[in-house]
């Protein structure tokens, strides 16, 4: 019975053992970035390239193609000499100097269509579902925000235009947002009226400090003039531009009468 009892031998193959999988080497925080800034099909076609080309992807690409033509490429192991160094330093400089140089112009257009967003902002505001007046006190209230971000708008972007001594745009940003300033409601209680008068009064003190600086020529400061008298029927604050938009146009005749006259 013993005998019959005896454990079962099973014989256990040993697996031969398994290659190392090579571990992928973990990538620099500027390699990553470069891959996302770069396209699929570039990265996989310059995978072979240096790092530190794709560092220079993430410069300016003027400053990078200034330094790019001003010193050869250079390994990833070898590091920059004393030449080199001063060499980039200069061309960020100079980089830096031009692009401060170089005048920088607001985009009129944009200002405008934001002025007229504004001014649409405050018809969107007011009820027209009741039964009354849709410009009593109730719906002055309602539409007062947007009556406030529009009269700021005309300060603002008068003033960017002045400090960025772009007289001609001044002029037609004052006589554009004096168009939509008279498109505004008009209260039934005449002291909620003030904020239009307030735009009126900001347009046309930006006006006067454009026209004290630029003197157009004869043919555009007749057309200034023609608009501005538009301008002077929705508002009596625009007539001091008249008056100098005159002047002008009175200096601009004299000289012209005194050589016919010596000839």
């Amino acid at each position: 019975m013993a005998t019959m009892c005896h454990s079962r031998r099973v014989l256990v193959e040993i697996p031969a053992p398994q290659p190392k999988i090579s571990a992928r080497m973990r990538r620099s925080y500027l390699e990553i970035l470069s891959s996302r800034m770069v396209p699929s099909s570039a990265t996989s076609k310059n995978r072979n390239f240096p790092s530190h080309s794709k560092r220079g992807q993430l410069l300016d690409p003027v400053i990078y193609r200034s330094w790019n033509g001003q010193c050869e490429k250079i390994d990833n192991q070898t590091p920059l000499s004393n030449q080199q160094l001063v060499q980039l330093i200069r061309s960020l400089i100079s980089v830096e100097q031009r692009q401060r140089s170089e005048p920088r112009t607001t985009n009129l257009k944009l200002l405008l269509d934001d002025l007229h967003l504004k001014k649409s902002n405050v018809y969107r505001s007011i009820p027209y579902s009741r039964l009354g007046s849709n410009r009593d006190a109730h719906c002055y209230r309602k539409a007062y925000p947007d009556l406030v971000v529009f009269k700021v708008s005309c300060q603002e972007w008068g003033q960017l235009l002045l400090r960025n001594e772009e007289w001609e745009s001044a002029l037609e940003h004052a006589l554009v947002a004096g168009r939509y300033t008279s498109e505004l409601p008009q209260w039934d209680t005449s002291s909620h009226n003030l904020v239009r008068e307030q735009c009126y009064n900001t347009l046309a003190a930006h006006s006067i400090s454009a026209l004290q600086h630029y003197c157009p020529e004869p043919s555009k400061a007749r057309e200034l003039l023609r608009r501005f008298k538009m301008a002077q029927a929705h508002s009596h604050l625009f007539s001091s531009c008249v008056q100098e938009l005159e002047r002008i146009l009175g200096a601009a005749y004299i000289p012209s009468v005194n050589t016919h006259r010596e000839d």
